[in-house]
């Protein structure tokens, strides 16, 4: 039986877009299983039907052959068990040990720009973030966090082979999917970051795997007014 992953919508859903785009990337198969969002209360079409399947009732959740797996990181170190030929992880012990430090940071952290840049791939949201960017100073320090880890985890890599810029660590990885939906926010609100590594988040919306979510996500034409903070007129 193949792979199963249940999924929300692929304009709002950042927790889902992380393992969707990093199986995409490593050619894992699977089948998805798309969960739209209606809203998060318990007689929800969308928790009805995820009812039996995930214990919390949340997306992403990963079924093989009726085995359960929840939560984004727990789904990221399944696969890198199941499919160790991938490199989803790296392959250096040290280098495997920071790209889990930095994807547990993301997963607990940057809690001001998730909330305050909720993300919305179909959106172009500038001035909302010109906004933002002059008021929460929280946000602001979360931005420079990220360029500094970006900014030294890019500065340690080599050119790859083939004479491309790198990912975080080398090739495309767990650590860069779990990065993929925060590229997405600083594309939708333009928050202001170096040229380099505005560039690597380009070649994180450009990997075919993550490409491939932003157009699908682009096609949905749902518009939900609970995840939409910034254009409920609309």
């Amino acid at each position: 039986m193949a792979l199963q992953l249940y999924i929300g919508n692929k304009n709002y859903s950042s927790w889902s877009m992380r393992p969707w785009v990093l199986m995409r990337q490593a050619g894992i198969d699977f089948e998805e299983v798309m969960v739209r969002f209606d809203s998060f209360s318990a007689d929800s079409a969308f928790k009805h039907r995820l009812r039996g399947i995930s214990p919390l009732g949340k997306v992403p959740v990963l079924v093989d052959d009726g085995f359960v797996v929840w939560d984004t990181l727990a789904i990221a170190e399944y696969l890198a068990d199941r499919f160790p030929d991938r490199g989803l992880w790296p392959s250096d012990r040290l280098a495997r040990a920071r790209a889990r430090s930095v994807c547990a940071e993301m997963h607990s952290g940057f809690t001001a720009l998730r909330s305050h840049c909720p993300m919305n791939i179909e959106a172009s949201l500038p001035d909302v973030g010109r906004l933002l960017w002059r008021d929460q100073a929280a946000l602001r320090a979360d931005v420079a966090r990220l360029c500094g880890l970006w900014g030294e985890l890019l500065g340690a890599q080599p050119r790859l082979p083939n004479g491309a810029q790198p990912f975080l660590f080398g090739e495309f990885g767990i650590a860069d999917a779990y990065f993929a939906p925060v590229c997405m926010r600083l594309h939708t609100y333009a928050l202001p970051m170096p040229a380099d590594l505005l560039a690597y988040v380009e070649r994180v919306r450009e990997a075919p795997g993550v490409k491939t979510w932003i157009d699908e996500a682009m096609q949905e034409h749902d518009f939900l007014d609970f995840e939409e903070p910034y254009r409920l007129g609309r």
